[in-house]
């Protein structure tokens, strides 16, 4: 029997099987090859889908609305300022009066709890494009950019370097545990997963192969690695004054071109974006000026290295986020 995700939510990648994952997967890959040969998809003509954002984005918002268009969808965009949620109108009533009018809702903020609210309130399906637990729609397109380098995925190693707390840090641990990878989160001992969710990692990978592993040893992440993988220092929405203690803490981390060498020759690098890798931003200066710090989780020789794959992930989130509004829609 086929398998079908319809109907359902997309909020985080624990309430999928290994297979439902790996179907979205083939799915998506079906879609760019579509895309790159020019072969329409308008598959979802007539359907209506609305973009919740609470935090700001280039990928996630544009991933979703090419990808909604190229499925023949129509798409509207509310920023903070363009609705009354949680102002003037309950979280409750306001997912209800969207599901009334759309088929599909994404979110991209700041709780769980209201992208889990949507999908409770609305009856349509609701599309997790960040919060601060998870960030699963970014895995499917790591994962696919993975796949493309190597093939199968089984018995690969990704290594997070740095604030390994944070959603995305916290969606790998999830899709390797799924997909039979050997995860290691390598950072401050201060700064690794919560507890609950490593077990949890730990139970589904004792059925698929995978390994968890929590170190702050660099050579010992980056040992037989194939993908490094890291995130910036800071995440939207904390407060300036904690870049002090960030960059103490998280330097060492850094994926420069030496942590890069303890790798495997064959290993890559991947980021989600945006990047503090030189300083032609004005935070990327700012740092600059105040600590120092020409690059700060990764380095430019490595961003913009042969080994570097974070454009090719930026890309594959249009194509996994088709893939998955197509799925839960068709």
């Amino acid at each position: 029997m086929g398998i079908n995700i319809r109907g359902r939510s997309f909020l985080t990648l624990l309430d999928f099987t290994p297979a439902e994952i790996n179907y979205m997967l083939d799915l998506s890959a079906e879609f760019k090859r579509m895309k790159n040969n020019g072969v329409e998809h308008k598959w979802l003509t007539g359907k209506q889908v609305v973009l919740l954002f609470e935090k700001t984005s280039t990928r996630t918002r544009c991933a979703f609305e090419v990808g909604a268009r190229d499925l023949g969808m129509g798409v509207t965009f509310l920023d903070p300022g363009s609705s009354q949620m949680g102002k003037k109108e309950s979280l409750a009533d306001t997912a209800k009066v969207l599901g009334r009018m759309y088929d599909g809702i994404e979110y991209r903020g700041f709780k769980q709890s209201v992208v889990e609210d949507l999908a409770r309130y609305s009856g349509v399906p609701v599309w997790n494009g960040l919060t601060d637990a998870f960030h699963p729609t970014q895995m499917l397109a790591d994962i696919l950019t993975v796949k493309e380098e190597f093939g199968d995925v089984r018995g690969r190693k990704l290594t997070f370097f740095g604030d390994a707390r944070n959603n995305v840090a916290n969606s790998l641990m999830v899709v390797c545990a799924k997909l039979g990878m050997h995860f290691c989160a390598c950072g401050p001992k201060e700064l690794m997963p919560a507890a609950d969710l490593v077990e949890k990692c730990k139970a589904v990978a004792a059925e698929t192969g995978a390994t968890i592993e929590l170190t702050d040893d660099v050579k010992q992440g980056a040992k037989d690695c194939d993908v490094l993988y890291t995130d910036i220092w800071v995440s939207m929405g904390e407060p300036d004054e904690i870049w002090a203690e960030r960059i103490k803490l998280l330097k060492p981390y850094q994926v420069n071109k030496e942590v890069m060498a303890m790798a495997k020759p064959t290993a890559i690098f991947l980021h989600c974006l945006p990047s503090f890798h030189d300083r032609d931003t004005t935070i990327g200066e700012d740092i600059y000026q105040k600590f120092d710090l020409p690059a700060m989780e990764v380095t430019d020789d490595v961003f913009l290295g042969k080994q570097a794959r974070q454009f090719d992930e930026a890309e594959n989130r249009m194509h996994t986020i088709k893939a998955v509004m197509y799925a839960t829609l068709k």
